[in-house]
């Protein structure tokens, strides 16, 4: 039986959440390379008992100027971690709002908000296509490695330039890729694992400014080495690799051989600045 738009979208959806529960349980985040992927987060503001859930590719709050009383929107907050960098910065007067679709990521980024005391920050479970928050509500948007996962990316930028105050500023950290070969395309851990669902820097910039946002800038630009696509492979699919290789009639370091020179120059880490107009 055909799925339905909204029942692929809600499928989409699920295996996204289940995915990411499914390495809160095996305490797998992206620590053992996480400085490759993310290397200007500074190692001494990390919660040790941060570091094996984390999943992001860049830190946003290193190129924001959030002030003191300021309301910040996380989408896709997963187990907390900019939530605390945000807290620290818009102080115990300011509101950090995180939104993400796991049950299980929410309930851990309560957990870990609570250890730190923070009293300013607030957690919701939905999607970021459809933010339940209203107009002209947050002064900045950040978030890392997420939007890349959605299946509907002109609706998550027109969901920001929605709830944006007039003058309101974002900050986004991403993973882009240009040209993937159809294989990587379709193979659901790696779009959970941010690179399959990822779109080129032309297509995402149009998607941003399609939605009203203006003055796109890129801050920073990083391609990964073929040595940490690799590892990222090898890390996000340790149960696929065995059938993915099977599929492809390679052994499975011949497959990892064949995704890291396929993907080679084409995948990167991008942060985003954009502003809606006042």
């Amino acid at each position: 039986m055909l799925l339905t738009d909204q029942e692929k979208k809600s499928e989409h959806l699920s295996n996204i959440a289940a995915f990411y529960s499914g390495k809160l349980a095996d305490g797998k985040g992206r620590n053992t390379f996480q400085q490759a992927l993310a290397p200007d987060y500074d190692a001494q503001e990390i919660p040790e008992h941060l570091l094996g859930s984390s999943f992001g590719c860049g830190n946003p709050l290193a190129f924001s100027q959030i002030k003191e009383g300021e309301t910040v929107l996380d989408l896709g907050s997963g187990a907390g971690l900019d939530l605390i960098l945000a807290a620290e910065k818009t102080g115990p007067s300011g509101r950090v709002i995180g939104i993400d679709v796991s049950e299980d990521m929410i309930a851990l980024a309560k957990s870990n908000c609570e250890q730190h005391g923070l009293r300013n920050v607030e957690l919701h479970q939905g999607v970021i296509e459809h933010l339940p928050f209203p107009d002209q509500s947050v002064d900045w948007v950040i978030s890392n490695c997420v939007i890349n996962l959605s299946a509907d990316k002109a609706a998550v930028f027109s969901e920001i330039n929605r709830v944006l105050k007039p003058g309101g500023k974002l900050v986004i950290s991403d993973m882009l890729a240009e040209d993937l070969p159809d294989w990587l395309h379709m193979h659901q851990d790696l779009l959970s694992a941010c690179i399959s669902g990822a779109v080129s820097e032309a297509a995402y910039l149009e998607f941003a400014g399609n939605s009203g946002l203006t003055a796109l800038t890129v801050l920073d630009r990083m391609t990964y080495e073929d040595v940490v696509l690799k590892q990222l492979i090898k890390d996000e699919l340790p149960v696929a690799l065995d059938e993915l290789s099977r599929q492809l009639g390679l052994s499975t370091d011949a497959m990892l051989d064949k995704a890291a020179n396929e993907l080679s120059g084409k995948v990167k880490a991008i942060k985003l600045y954009g502003e809606k107009p006042s």
